[in-house]
């Protein structure tokens, strides 16, 4: 069976028998087209599925990267030409399958945005006090700055939570996942603040348990959603930086690349964060030392 034939009984396959979504076959198809692009730019005149061998595959990658391909398309483009040869294998047209030991490649970590120190000042700075809407935004934004907590480990918050000391919060994490993480005396300060002043902001205030009540509540005394969150921190953010992304874990990224730029040790920082794992918090290493790397040629007379 020539390849072209191969192709196309393993699409029909994937539409008549695994019922596959029309985008998902068109990027099957998209895929192996470029593998038979491949293989006849390579002069590889195979008439048969039968000729092609691990040595014709693994090359491929290579010629994925000579087009400007990033890696997850590398990635997405093997696994469809593993699969491919994988269902040629099952329904016995080919008697072994050369795809079968070849390795994907690694995804490509991307280094998270972060803002400045000083563009968080500003933002923090930039709120009016005396506007209650505006001094709870401000709560916000130095609580996840100031303690790295998703926006939905935030928004969850009750005054119940600080504890007695007021020198840390208990927080619920992902796998419902129970913590403790230090805060600041002046994020402190700045949230007891806004629970004393809940009557300015509350159209309804017949609340039977005060501590059972999530801290940041909207005028309705319904607790804060994430996306009302994400409005409020975007707006705020748009004066302030240039970053692409303008979102509340860009608050937890640069608290967590802020504390390491200042001497913090990792395992610290990703037990703050609440990750399971170290691998989770190493990605930040990388834009610390990309920064000491910067403080380097910048102040180093022989740099």
């Amino acid at each position: 069976m020539n390849l072209h034939l191969a192709i196309n009984k393993f699409l029909s396959y994937l539409e008549i028998e695994k019922k596959y979504s029309q985008n998902t076959i068109l990027t099957y198809s998209i895929a192996l087209n470029d593998f038979e692009k491949y293989l006849y730019d390579s002069n590889n005149t195979i008439d048969n599925i039968e000729e092609i061998g691990i040595n014709d595959i693994r090359p491929f990658l290579g010629w994925l990267d000579e087009n400007h391909k990033s890696k997850t398309t590398l990635k997405l483009k093997l696994s469809a030409v593993k699969s491919f040869f994988k269902f040629l294998k099952r329904k016995q047209i080919i008697q072994v399958n050369p795809a079968e030991l070849i390795l994907s490649p690694k995804k490509e970590k991307k280094l998270p945005n972060y803002l400045l120190e000083d563009e968080v000042c500003a933002m923090i700075n930039s709120f009016d006090n005396n506007d209650i809407e505006e001094f709870q935004s401000k709560a916000l934004i130095e609580l996840i700055y100031n303690t790295g907590l998703r926006i939905s480990e935030a928004l969850q918050l009750k005054e119940g939570d600080i504890s007695k000391n007021n020198d840390f919060i208990n927080v619920i994490g992902k796998g419902n996942k129970a913590r403790s993480v230090p805060i600041g005396k002046n994020t402190i300060k700045t949230l007891l603040q806004l629970i004393s002043r809940r009557n300015e902001f509350y159209e309804t205030k017949n609340y039977i348990n005060k501590k059972s009540i999530s801290i940041f509540i909207n005028k309705n005394g319904d607790t804060l959603t994430p996306l009302q969150a994400y409005k409020i921190i975007h707006k705020a953010m748009e004066n302030y930086t240039e970053s692409n992304q303008k979102s509340p874990h860009i608050l937890r990224h640069s608290f967590a690349t802020h504390l390491l730029n200042n001497g913090a040790d990792i395992q610290s920082v990703s037990e703050m964060l609440g990750h399971s794992s170290l691998s989770s918090t190493q990605v930040y290493t990388h834009l610390s030392i990309e920064n000491l790397k910067e403080t380097y040629k910048k102040s180093h007379p022989k740099a």
